[in-house]
């Protein structure tokens, strides 16, 4: 005879069903791309955690390849006294065959690395990690845009896709440019690749330091130090935590220089709780180098480093009604909404929404957690 509805022996058949169904998703991470991003920063690292679990958990969500790349994944030692498997990170980079499709983690012990390197396009799944702590791996070089043009004067260049690197300095260790020398102009890194992710990494320079070329990036809790445009390009990037260091000292400074040129094209860039510190009192948040650049600071806080007038217009007053240069709850004395050039915008919650969360750059479908080697 069925047990009638309220009966001990239904009570206990629900009590089953629902424990089984904790048991068989209990390893599944729905990611959400539409999660907001929370305003409080102390929230983020939990934010993150929810929406980024680790591979064996988001099999079914994630990009096939890249789930059958990481399932393969190997990992050699470059050490520069010869312990590893290569002494240069030149060397183990070429050792990857092209049409690469297994993640290749090249672990970097410590030390500093003079070397300019060039990922091809034909090699996916590379990740640089150096081990977290004190003394991380420097990737250096000096190369100018006088020698090399300015995109290929890069230390670090990377065309292809799903690059990850953690814990790692890139540098660039040309001159500072000082108005008089042509070419001066020094890339650290170019990424030129789609789906790339950098965690903990440290980029300095001066002029054009991060070339953020094109395709999707996430960059968290890093560090980008420079001058005048300083991260460039025309990727549709995420920056999370991530300080912006102005060496404001001389001279115009500006942090970016977003290349878009029309608002159909999908290019943009996003950064949400960064800090912005440095050195001087008049560098501007981003300029019209292109007709339409598009740029949000959210959340971000702002030291008196920056010009109360906040964005330039490249002394071009027709790009007044073209450029999108949002703000939206930042913080410091440099994010002062008195004196803000009349161009920018000051947005509301529907406005700032889309900037807001790992659907911003899709990011559901490719961003996994900061490796452990």
């Amino acid at each position: 005879m069925a047990p009638k509805a309220g009966s001990s022996d239904t009570k206990g058949s629900l009590v089953i069903m629902v424990v089984t169904i904790l048991l068989t998703t209990s390893n599944v991470v729905l990611c959400d791309d539409n999660a907001p991003i929370p305003a409080d920063k102390g929230q983020l690292d939990g934010w993150f955690n929810q929406n980024v679990g680790p591979l064996d958990q988001r099999k079914s969500s994630l990009d096939p390849s890249l789930v059958a790349a990481e399932e393969g994944s190997k990992v050699v030692k470059v050490m520069q006294d010869g312990s590893g498997d290569f002494k240069s990170i030149t060397d183990a980079v070429n050792s990857i065959p092209s049409g690469n499709a297994k993640r290749v983690i090249i672990y970097i012990g410590a030390g500093k690395y003079n070397e300019k390197i060039k990922i091809e396009r034909t090699k996916n799944f590379v990740t640089f990690y150096g081990a977290p702590g004190g003394d991380i791996p420097t990737l250096v070089y000096g190369g100018t845009a006088q020698q090399y043009g300015t995109v290929d004067s890069a230390t670090l260049i990377v065309e292809s896709d799903y690059f990850v690197a953690a814990n790692i300095q890139i540098s660039n260790s040309a001159p500072r440019p000082d108005g008089q020398r042509p070419g001066a102009q020094a890339v650290a890194l170019r990424i030129s690749g789609d789906k790339a992710s950098f965690y903990n990494c440290k980029f300095t320079g001066f002029q054009d330091t991060i070339c953020d070329d094109r395709h999707r990036h996430f960059f968290k809790d890093c560090m980008i130090q420079g001058t005048v445009d300083f991260i460039f390009g025309s990727g549709r990037s995420l920056y999370l935590n991530t300080e912006l260091n102005v060496l404001g000292d001389s001279g115009m400074t500006v942090i970016v220089a977003q290349a878009r040129t029309m608002d159909s094209q999908d290019t943009s860039y996003s950064f949400v709780h960064c800090d912005v510190t440095g050195t001087g009192t008049g560098s501007y948040l981003g300029r019209a180098w292109m007709s339409n650049p598009q740029v949000v600071f959210a959340y971000t806080t702002m030291s008196s480093v920056i010009n109360p007038v906040g964005w330039s217009d490249n002394m071009n007053s027709k790009f007044d009604s073209t450029v999108f240069f949002g703000e939206y709850k930042n913080t410091g004395a440099g994010a002062a909404i008195a004196g803000r050039a009349k161009f920018t915008k000051q947005l509301n919650d529907a406005d700032v929404k889309p900037f807001l969360n790992l659907g911003f750059i899709e990011g559901s479908s490719w961003i996994l957690p900061p490796p452990k080697v």
